[in-house]
């Protein structure tokens, strides 16, 4: 990804979420302001940091592969 500073319709376009989505359900509860976002010059636009994002989303991903039971299937069980 080469823009490091993303709206939340590009983020959206790339991550395959609603802007809106990304602004009232995931800002301040799983992408926090100063670590996944920032408003520059202390204004009311949000742009998000594209590299920590990025790496949340991987975090995320590797915590639930490792909380969850393999099956003989080869699937997992997440309960």
């Amino acid at each position: 990804m080469s823009n490091k500073y993303m709206t939340a319709k590009e983020l959206g376009e790339v991550i395959k979420y609603h802007p809106k989505y990304i602004n009232d359900a995931l800002r301040d509860t799983v992408f926090l302001e100063g670590e996944h976002y920032v408003r520059p010059f202390g204004g009311r636009k949000v742009l998000y940091l594209w590299e920590a994002v990025e790496k949340e989303m991987l975090n995320r991903a590797s915590i639930a592969v490792v909380n969850t039971i393999p099956m003989a299937s080869g699937g997992r069980c997440h309960g």
